[in-house]
């Protein structure tokens, strides 16, 4: 009997222990998030410090993401995932000792980031290139979905639980929480049947500055001549750098508009999540990935930045919240399976390293831009200028789009590169 279009992924085996463990870890992922940010407004008071902290952990996906390509397309991707997740858990354990012997400085955290950010560099291109390899091409669509419904679940659940543990148990409690979610990672990856992956032919390493520049080329050239991937990345890094900054903003939004506390913010974050969760359970169920989602997502998420910026109630900011995570995931899970469905396999890694680049790695700049504008004129001012720019990026948007005939749809690639 075949399965439901919706879980079709589910059919394999490899697919569900890895499904299974990323729920885990990514509970205490977005736990961390939350404490982190807790954590770095309780020591300095500075919205600016919060943007420094996501420069930190977000500039080297910036600067070395696209490298982080070069190795999914080079190297066994299972082996190279087990040393990410490793290095993950010690960082979370090692800031989570900081926090509890109260040793812990701003600048530990600014530390700890940049080392988190070099992992994440590797890790995202890499788990992005992965699931191809467990599922094959033709259920590839399906499981970006369900990998966005299980980050979305996690980020309903992991901040909300974290306001809550930071009032009982305090904010140390988060970090090693996190550590601990990590296992399950390592332990699903581990149990994997190799047999049963589907692997690319992966390309020859390069071992000279001008060969591995080569190879970065190529992913390059193929996103820039493909009209859909230019157009899907362009608008997705433009929105992310001027609307996607919740983790600077939204702690200083719930302290100083809101009124509220940590247990605020992470139900701000987790209504951010369950928008998010209803995006990934609609393209799961077969909603059709397109730039016309893509556009209407930065339409939407302009729209709720603009309405947030003069909202003072909780009350009334939580759905907004809850549309602004809709269409972050919108535009994220879209862009991802336009890639995933449409890029040769040996070129996956390379043009999945160019989302994870515009997609994480717009948070330095973006992050910066917004802390410094809620310095100096405030949390609304940030959100209202972030909300402009996205609406103005659709615009402009719908305007190439008119220009495609096919609307922006799905053309599945060739096995080649061509």
């Amino acid at each position: 009997m075949s399965r439901p279009s919706a879980v079709a992924a589910f059919g394999h085996r490899n697919f569900r222990l890895f499904w299974s463990g990323q729920l885990v870890s990514l509970v205490g992922t977005w736990m961390q998030t939350v404490a982190q940010s807790w954590l770095v407004l309780t020591l300095t008071g500075d919205p600016l410090a919060l943007g420094i902290t996501a420069a930190c952990q977000f500039t080297p996906v910036l600067l070395f993401g696209l490298f982080g390509g070069v190795i999914a397309d080079a190297l066994p991707k299972r082996r190279t995932l087990v040393v990410t997740q490793a290095v993950s858990l010690i960082l979370a354990l090692v800031l989570g000792v900081l926090v509890i012997t109260r040793a812990v400085e701003v600048w530990h955290v600014y530390l700890l980031a940049v080392g988190l950010g070099l992992v994440n560099a590797v890790d995202m291109p890499v788990r992005q290139s992965f699931v191809v390899e467990m599922v094959g091409r033709e259920d590839v669509a399906n499981a970006v979905a369900l990998n966005s419904a299980v980050f979305n679940g996690a980020r309903i659940v992991g901040p909300a639980v974290a306001g809550l543990l930071i009032g009982a148990a305090g904010i140390a409690a988060c970090f090693f929480l996190n550590a601990l979610s990590y296992v399950a990672v390592l332990a699903a990856y581990a149990l994997m049947r190799a047999g049963e992956l589907r692997p690319a032919v992966r390309i020859a390493m390069a071992h000279t500055v001008r060969g591995v520049l080569g190879q970065l080329g190529e992913g390059l050239r193929y996103a820039r001549r493909t009209p859909v991937i230019r157009l899907a990345l362009l608008t997705l890094g433009i929105v992310a750098v001027a609307g996607m900054n919740s983790s600077v903003l939204m702690p200083v939004y719930a302290r100083d508009v809101l009124g509220g506390d940590a247990r605020t913010f992470g139900f701000l974050m987790a209504a951010s999540g369950i928008g998010s969760l209803s995006s990934a359970l609609l393209i799961a169920g077969g909603l059709r990935p397109s730039l016309k989602l893509v556009v209407l997502g930065a339409t939407a998420l302009g729209t709720a930045l603009v309405a947030l910026s003069i909202v003072h109630v909780t009350v009334v900011a939580l759905p907004l919240m809850m549309v602004l995570g809709w269409s972050v995931i919108a535009m994220a899970a879209t862009t991802n399976t336009l890639i995933q469905t449409t890029v040769p396999d040996e070129l996956r890694g390379r043009v999945l390293s160019i989302f994870t680049t515009v997609f994480a790695g717009s948070t330095p700049i973006g992050g910066l831009i917004a802390g410094s504008i809620a310095a100096l004129a405030g949390v609304g001012a940030a959100l209202f200028v972030g909300g402009a720019v996205a609406l103005g990026t659709a615009g402009v948007a719908v305007t190439r789009l008119r220009t495609m005939p096919s609307g922006g749809g799905v053309r599945p690639a060739s096995q080649g590169a061509g």
